[in-house]
């Protein structure tokens, strides 16, 4: 309070910017002072900005303070990877060890701000991290092996099984380059089941228009009514939330939501919590049809929760009914939007990875998990050999035969796209833990000893292939829109089941792999949760 000058610029940004009203000012002359009210805490998701507003330093990030000068810190421009909107961020690095996050401004993503889940998680890059390949001996116990000889055990393993048998999985974390690796390796030795986490049993990637959000980001600001369906995007995709927000409080733009319920920092009305709700406003039967077919403007906001709901179909099916009926897509205005999960996702569907088959786990006798911890495994044979390529110790660790070291997003040179279809690349910041390496790199290697060489070998061969493939994730911070059919329907003959949506995102401090390894992001939970 000795450096605070009473400019008010954390209470306006906790109002106009974050959506609620937990700072204001206390007490009357001398005594006048910034803060929250009585036992409150600031509960917003977007509270660690108000660290870089502060003009005087009264706000200060606990984790960072008085660890480092600014002057010995190293910056790397890369992005975010925790959500899907691929937010611009600033590493700040000292030697090994990575000191803080800060953002970068990007009008077009995330302006000048980010998540405090991108801001604070990154004491998680260095706890339970991988070190050295190991195997899984017959005691159970993991050993510390060569190299070598954990890609011998692999290849041999995968060499011995039916093509069919053979299962690819890729975490939620990867990146363009190892995810092409992966399905290139998988379909030189016969098998095409290799999928992404989060895109569901039965993705469908023939039209980008189908996962992408069609009216982008910053397009959201155009928007006049948003149709949520079973989305949260203030836990699933803060900074799409804080759009929505600032198009609700500059054009008074109207809000529907149908899922379970939530907590909005805007007005907003529930309209249902499942699909008849959806099927009453397709029918026209519902009083919120009156303001979607009044709205110039009409954005609907599918949520990738969706994905993995076995009635999908049936879904996807009535929310273009819905479109077709508020005019939502025209050649001018493409307001059918998918809010994907997860950062590997866009990237995914336009690499083709869709497995061949819906129960590929339960015939899979050589299971190839790429940073894939969120894969249910009780359906996995017994005697079912496991690889885990990743850089935590995380869950899918403890069902591994062998295990091989990766690296982190900040200690990678990589391609990610994001939620709206635009391409941007990480940059390593750190080096490597221990005796990790690049997951393409591995794969490549993995390749080799197993007789079915990748033809690739660098950085720019690999990406060579991936022009071949999806040329658009080589534009890097360029958008490629998704082309506009405004004619297609999909034929389904699923029937639309009565099970209400639910919460795609349970924990927003924990989400992957490195958010559940951060001391920071658990504190927040059991803080920040308890109280809501």
């Amino acid at each position: 309070m000795t450096r605070c000058i009473q400019c008010t610029r954390c209470v306006r940004f906790a109002s106009e910017v974050a959506g609620v009203q937990d700072l204001g000012m206390l007490g009357r002359g001398s005594g006048e002072e910034i803060g929250t009210y009585v036992e409150k805490l600031m509960t917003s998701e977007l509270s660690g900005n108000v660290i870089d507003i502060c003009p005087v330093g009264a706000l200060t990030s606990k984790p960072f303070a008085f660890k480092a000068r600014n002057w010995e810190l190293k910056g790397t421009e890369t992005i975010d990877v925790t959500d899907a909107v691929g937010s611009n961020i600033r590493i700040d690095s000292r030697g090994l060890e990575v000191m803080r996050i800060i953002p970068r401004l990007n009008e077009d993503i995330n302006e000048e701000w980010i998540s405090d889940k991108t801001r604070f998680c990154y004491d998680g890059l260095k706890r339970q991290r991988l070190n050295d390949p190991m195997i899984r001996g017959p005691d159970g116990r993991f050993k510390s092996v060569s190299w070598r000889d954990a890609l011998a055990i692999v290849a041999e393993v995968a060499l011995q099984v039916k093509p069919e048998e053979i299962v690819g999985v890729a975490g939620r974390l990867s990146d363009a380059e190892s995810m092409i690796a992966l399905k290139d390796f998988l379909n030189r030795m016969g098998s095409n089941n290799v999928w992404c986490e989060g895109n569901g049993v039965r993705p469908n990637a023939d039209l980008r228009s189908g996962y992408l959000l069609n009216s982008s980001i910053s397009g959201l600001e155009k928007a006049d009514v948003f149709l949520l369906v079973g989305t949260q995007p203030r836990i699933e995709a803060p900074m799409v939330n804080a759009r929505i927000h600032k198009t609700v409080r500059a054009n008074h733009a109207e809000v529907g939501y149908i899922g379970p319920p939530t907590d909005f920092n805007y007005n907003c009305k529930n309209l249902g919590t499942g699909p008849q709700t959806l099927l009453e406003i397709a029918e026209g039967r519902h009083p919120f049809c009156s303001a979607l077919l009044a709205a110039k403007n009409p954005a609907i906001i599918v949520g990738a929760g969706l994905f993995e709901r076995k009635d999908k179909d049936s879904i996807l099916s009535v929310v273009n009914s819905i479109a077709k009926l508020g005019n939502v897509v025209r050649p001018d205005w493409n307001g059918l939007n998918f809010l994907l999960l997860h950062a590997a996702q866009a990237a995914s569907l336009d690499l083709g990875l869709v497995p061949e088959s819906d129960n590929s786990i339960e015939s899979a006798k050589f299971l190839y998990l790429m940073g894939a911890d969120d894969v249910e495994l009780d359906e996995l044979p017994s005697d079912a050999f496991v690889v885990y390529q990743g850089h935590h110790g995380d869950r899918s660790v403890y069902r591994a035969n062998v295990i091989l070291p990766a690296s982190a997003f900040s200690e990678k040179e990589g391609t990610y796209e994001n939620t709206e279809g635009c391409s941007q690349q990480t940059l390593p910041a750190v080096p490597t833990v221990g005796d990790a390496r690049d997951d393409w790199k591995i794969i490549r290697a993995l390749s080799e000893v197993a007789g079915v060489c990748l033809p690739y070998d660098n950085l720019s061969g690999i990406r060579s292939r991936i022009s071949v493939v999806a040329p658009n994730l080589l534009r890097v911070d360029e958008r490629e829109p998704a082309l506009i059919h405004t004619d297609l329907k999909p034929d389904c003959q699923q029937k639309l089941s009565t099970e209400p949506f639910s919460s795609a995102v349970d924990n927003f401090y924990m989400t992957d792999s490195i958010t559940r390894a951060s001391k920071i992001m658990a504190q927040c939970s059991a803080s920040l949760l308890s109280k809501k």
